[in-house]
C-alpha cells in the first residue's frame, strides 16, 4: 500500500482547508486509516482515524469540532476538512493506513496557519 497526501498550504487563522490521503496497492489490507501531525520540536499527534469496516471517524480532544475525517471507498482516498484554523495548526500533516499486517506513512505535507 502507498499514500499520497495533498493539499497543504498557507491559510489564514480561521481559514479552512481540506486535505487528502490517497491509497493505492493492496488497499483491501487496510484495517483503518488515520491523520496524524508533527510540529517543530513536537513530537507526533494523533488527530483522528476512520475505520473501514464501519466508516466511522474518532477524532482527539483537540480538534473535535474543528476537523472532519471523511472517506471515498471508490477512491480509495480519505480526507481531512480542517476549520477554524488556528496558528498552532501549523505542522506537517500525514496520513497513516493501519494494515492486516504492519502500517505505512504518506511523505506528509505541509501546513502553515498565519495569524
Amino acid at each position: 500500500v502507498q499514500l499520497v497526501e495533498s493539499g497543504g498550504g498557507l491559510v489564514q487563522a480561521g481559514g479552512s482547508l481540506s486535505l487528502s490521503c490517497a491509497a493505492s496497492g493492496s488497499t483491501f489490507n487496510i484495517v483503518a486509516m488515520g491523520w496524524y501531525r508533527q510540529a517543530p520540536g513536537k513530537q507526533r499527534e494523533f488527530l483522528g482515524s476512520i475505520r473501514s469496516a464501519s466508516g466511522t471517524p474518532i477524532y482527539a480532544d483537540s480538534v473535535k469540532g474543528r476537523f472532519r475525517i471523511s472517506r471515498d471507498n471508490a477512491k480509495n482516498t480519505m480526507y481531512l476538512q480542517m476549520n477554524s484554523l488556528k496558528p498552532e495548526d501549523t505542522a506537517v500533516y500525514s496520513c497513516n493506513a493501519r494494515l492486516l499486517r504492519g502500517d505505512v506513512w504518506g511523505q506528509g505535507t505541509q501546513v502553515t496557519v498565519s495569524s
